[in-house]
């Protein structure tokens, strides 16, 4: 079954954490694996990694093929070179005391590299940071020096222009307000006059309201009169044609 040293995704989007796996190589990324050699953050700077030394040699010397990526990972922590030292010590090259103490001079060399970058990360951050301070101090500064000048500016004209100003220039600024009085007082005698014209309105609706009351009160008085006629020509119109009815039965009576 051929074995492989890869990476197994975790994490959330955007912010992926890897997991050192040994599988086979058929199964899929994310499925079942053998077993499980560290941790793979590529998020942080420099990057973190946790790795069982012991275990990533141990399949590494039974056949297991590492991927790119984990390939560097396990270069960069010393599984590979010390594979090879003792490989050395297997062909005879050297003994075990010369690999192990040029692993541990290449371990040291490493870390002091790994802390230098680090430390320069560090100040290259401080470095930006005191950078960006001082370039605010001083826009700050240039803007209170204007804004200052500003007001100092203000200050002299305002100065000048009261002692220009003379007594005469005083009375004339004193006269608009006296005339704004006057025009203030014409303007509410008027308003009252204009609210007292509505209330003289209805005195004068009053004879047109007694005119429609008379023209009602003819309207009324004409159809009574009217009835009262009708009934009295009735009267007047049935004994009369009663008398001429009566004559007229007389020659019949002869007849007989």
């Amino acid at each position: 079954m051929p074995v492989k040293i890869r990476l197994q995704r975790q994490g959330r989007k955007f912010s992926a954490v890897y997991s050192i796996v040994v599988t086979d190589s058929r199964a899929p990324r994310d499925g079942k694996y053998i077993e499980t050699l560290g941790k793979y953050n590529p998020n942080t700077n420099p990057a973190t990694i946790e790795l069982d030394f012991d275990k990533a040699m141990e399949w590494l010397q039974k056949g297991a093929q590492p991927t790119d990526t984990c390939r560097a990972i396990l270069s960069y922590k010393g599984v590979l070179y010390k594979k090879h030292l003792l490989e050395g010590v297997r062909k005879g090259a050297f003994d075990e005391a010369e690999a192990e103490m040029r692993f541990q001079t290449w371990m040291t060399e490493k870390e002091q590299k790994i802390q230098a970058k680090r430390d320069r990360i560090k100040k290259s951050k401080a470095q930006i940071a005191k950078e960006k301070f001082e370039e605010e101090s001083k826009i700050r500064e240039e803007r209170a020096r204007e804004i200052e000048k500003k007001r100092s500016e203000l200050l002299e004209a305002e100065a000048k222009e009261k002692t220009k100003a003379s007594p005469d220039e005083v009375k004339e600024e004193a006269v608009p307000d006296d005339t704004a009085e006057v025009k203030e007082t014409v303007v509410a005698d008027t308003a009252e006059v204009k609210t007292e014209v509505p209330e003289e309105i209805p005195e004068k609706e009053e004879p047109e309201a007694e005119n429609t009351e008379e023209l009602d009160a003819e309207d009324t008085e004409e159809p009574e009169a009217e009835a009262a006629e009708e009934p009295k020509a009735e009267a007047a119109e049935e004994p009369k044609a009663e008398a001429g009815e009566e004559p007229e039965e007389k020659p019949g009576k002869k007849s007989e």
